[in-house]
């Protein structure tokens, strides 16, 4: 397999990986992300991969080390939507009474 080859089968793989990561059709956030880790780390894998000899197992390593950065991210803007939301309902709480 020549160099050109193996850049040609990356960059392919990245042409597709990206839309498919960035489409948004009203999934479950928690896939939507892990599937846009999975993609892109299966693109940067795919990359490093033919470069240096494997573009498959490259491409999935780099698709399982995405799905678990995206799944890591999902978990952290949960929180982070959670913690929003109690603090709304404690500064709901905490409002006066309206003055008569």
């Amino acid at each position: 397999m020549t160099k050109a080859y193996r850049f040609g089968a990356a960059g392919l793989l990245l042409a597709l990986a990206l839309p498919l990561g960035a489409c948004e059709s009203g999934a479950d956030p928690t896939l939507m992300r892990a599937g846009t880790g999975a993609a892109g780390g299966a693109a940067v894998g795919g990359l490093i991969g033919a470069m240096s000899g494997n573009f498959g197992w490259g491409a999935l390593i780099g698709a399982g080390a995405g799905a678990a950065g995206g799944l890591l991210f999902d978990y952290h803007q949960r929180e982070r939507e959670a913690q929003f939301q109690r603090g709304v309902q404690a500064g709901q709480q905490q409002q006066q009474p309206p003055r008569q």
